[in-house]
């Protein structure tokens, strides 16, 4: 699986208009719904926010991907915000979040959301990759600089 696959760039934004991490959330939701990627987003805001209070998906880095199983998609989707200032997520290591990257996926697709989970972690542990899309300024950027990372 790749992950520019299940990312558009109509599902990439830059500065996000939240400030919290539920008010993020929800907007990562709704361009998933606006890209047709969903046909329930408030099941899908549920799902992810009941994910988020269970356990923290802040795993540090810099790096928080919310995340959560939804009926009613057709397939694995995934849409990333940047906050115009780095916000606190209650991450793992207590840093503030500089990238969010929300992955839904139907609930007969977990080994799907697993790999894409992993291969996400894999990409931010990468300095050059995470410091270029921190720096990223506009969403073409942050998807180009995803898209260059599934042809390598």
């Amino acid at each position: 699986m790749n992950l520019i696959d299940i990312l558009s760039l109509d599902c990439v934004s830059t500065p996000l208009a939240g400030n919290d991490k539920q008010a993020v959330i929800g907007e990562l939701v709704d361009l998933l719904a606006g890209a047709g990627k969903v046909n329930d987003a408030q099941s899908l805001k549920d799902a992810v926010w009941s994910r988020e209070q269970t356990r923290t998906t802040g795993i540090g880095f810099g790096l928080a991907i919310p995340h959560g199983k939804c009926a009613g998609m057709d397939k694995l989707a995934m849409a990333i915000g940047k906050p115009s200032e780095p916000m606190d997520f209650e991450a793992i290591d207590s840093q503030p979040v500089q990238l969010i990257v929300l992955l839904a996926s139907p609930p007969d697709k977990t080994s799907d959301h697993i790999q894409a989970l992993a291969q996400v972690s894999r990409l931010i542990t990468q300095e050059d990759f995470r410091k270029s899309v921190y720096n990223a300024s506009s969403p073409d950027e942050i998807y180009e600089l995803f898209k260059e990372q599934a042809t390598v």
